[in-house]
């Protein structure tokens, strides 16, 4: 046959690509009960979508390019629920997935042709950091830094990010950089490993200390989710990105509405509590609210005073901003300042219309507060707000107290607002108001308090508002998912054929 030599060159330096890095590694990742990177990817992707990017790669020093197949990193497109995807998986099994000259090569590639081209970005995480001798010394550093732009985000495209392993180096700022963080439990990111890090401090340091899952999801924010396996991690790549488009200049994929969807809202008394001192789990009120089964929590170790949730109504996708009185009674403290113009920079950059559902007894105050800039994170909150450009409702359910009545949506912060007849507009409780205002308490003249509590309660209530058209609408809590639904219509951004100007596209993806 002509060429039978060069076809059977091909072929062994396809199978050598393949192997990864070797029988041995792959095995004990096997045994691990982790999937390997190639594994990975044909979990999360469409079956025989994948079309590989630099497959041939090797490590440009001769000493170590024999034991570098795809140079760590595997690389390329691929389809996700038919859709094309752009995609880099780390295969730790070959010198730890280090970053090399070449494999760095390979992740440019990718992710200029999604930004180009309008793809989403996923990475799957797993490395050891800068591979060295390659980035060691002068010659090292001329090779590195030469992008200007490496680490620009301007959301031309979702980029999804899984923490799968140890991830320093590459999968730690990519990470950081992307739209929605998944790990696994047992992985660790960190700017550097622990051993180096506790050479560093002097003195041992635990990986999950450093870098776990409950730092990540519940201290520093930097991971939306932490599952038990590799599996559910890709599951919920998938998940997210089928609330998004795949580029910001086309609105969010549609889906049938599942059946039994408009029953949930029908029974929301059966959530609210009628006393308003008592507290309650706002996720249930979302979930009664939008499509069945459709809402997926970002973030919900983290400022969970304050509820985050993608989710559909009548089948198009949508973003719940809810304060939750299960945490802080609903109080806003610096987390949740944090978590929700993290929030609104991701509906607003994908053409995603945002519900504010508001409970809020106003911003946690105190010594810690402001110890963490409490007003800078209040006024960041504000900033991104005033430049959402998709459309925001609000629906007033309980509270609604002092600044926060403007942060969550209030005035003409929202295109529509509504009330609840439930709605309290006060600057705070009406018990207390009565006492900072007149000085008057229960103890001291109990009748005289419920007189002027009663006054106050008059000038707070929902029907105040919709008087002087602050509120466009008061409804049954039963109608809530009705009136969304059919106010979304009427505020479909038709001029735009669904897409929004995208001003906060360049908003800090971590901060």
């Amino acid at each position: 046959m002509p060429f039978e030599d060069l076809i059977k060159e091909l072929q062994e330096k396809t199978a050598e690509a393949l192997a990864m890095g070797g029988p041995e590694k792959l095995a004990q990742r096997k045994a691990e009960g982790h999937l390997n990177a190639r594994e990975r990817i044909d979990y999360l992707i469409d079956p025989g979508s994948f079309m590989e990017s630099g497959r041939f790669a090797r490590a440009i020093r001769p000493e170590v390019k024999h034991k570098t197949p795809a140079d760590g990193k595997v690389a390329g497109f691929a389809r996700i629920n038919g859709r094309e995807v752009a995609l880099v998986s780390n295969d730790f099994t070959v010198l730890g997935a280090s970053s090399s000259v070449t494999n760095m090569k390979k992740i440019k590639h990718v992710k200029q042709v999604a930004c180009k081209r309008g793809l989403p970005l996923v990475l799957l995480g797993e490395s050891s950091g800068a591979r060295m001798p390659d980035r060691m010394g002068a010659a090292g550093r001329a090779i590195i830094a030469q992008d200007a732009t490496e680490y620009q985000r301007l959301r031309e495209s979702p980029w999804a990010s899984a923490l799968l392993g140890p991830c320093y180096g590459s999968s730690t700022w990519y990470s950081a950089m992307s739209d929605f963080v998944v790990m696994r439990k047992g992985a660790i990111m960190a700017i550097a490993s622990p051993g180096v890090t506790s050479i560093a401090i002097n003195k041992p340091i635990d990986p999950e200390e450093l870098g776990g899952w409950k730092l990540l999801t519940g201290v520093s924010g930097l991971a939306d989710l932490a599952v038990d396996t590799d599996q559910q991690a890709l599951d919920a790549i998938r998940k997210f990105l089928s609330y998004l488009p795949g580029h910001n200049m086309e609105p969010p994929p549609e889906y049938p509405v599942p059946p039994g969807s408009d029953e949930a809202c029908r029974k929301i008394f059966d959530i609210l509590p009628e006393e308003r001192t008592k507290v309650y789990d706002v996720r249930k009120i979302v979930a009664a609210i939008a499509d069945r089964d459709s809402c997926f929590e970002l973030k919900e170790r983290f400022g969970k005073s304050v509820t985050t949730i993608l989710a559909r109504l009548d089948g198009k996708s949508v973003g719940f901003i809810a304060n939750n009185p299960l945490f802080k009674g609903g109080a806003l403290d610096a987390d949740a300042c944090q978590k929700v113009t993290s929030f609104m920079v991701l509906c607003d950059s994908f053409n995603v219309p945002i519900v504010f559902l508001v409970d809020v007894p106003g911003f946690l105050i105190g010594v810690e507060g402001e110890m963490r800039g409490m007003p800078g994170k209040v006024i960041n909150w504000m900033n991104a707000l005033t430049l959402v450009t998709v459309p925001k409702l609000t629906v007033m359910m309980r509270k609604n107290y002092g600044q926060a009545f403007i942060n969550m949506g209030g005035g003409k912060n929202a295109d529509e607002v509504a009330c609840w007849p439930t709605a309290d507009l006060g600057f705070m409780d009406p018990a207390v108001s009565v006492n900072v205002l007149y000085g008057v308490r229960s103890e001291d003249d109990p009748e005289r308090l419920r007189q002027l509590k009663a006054e106050v309660e008059r000038d707070t209530s929902a029907w105040g508002l919709a008087e002087l058209y602050e509120a466009q609408d008061v409804i049954d809590p039963r109608d809530t998912r009705d009136y969304l639904i059919r106010t979304l219509q009427a505020h479909r951004m038709r001029l735009k054929k669904g897409v929004g100007e995208h001003l906060l596209r360049n908003w800090p993806t971590s901060y």
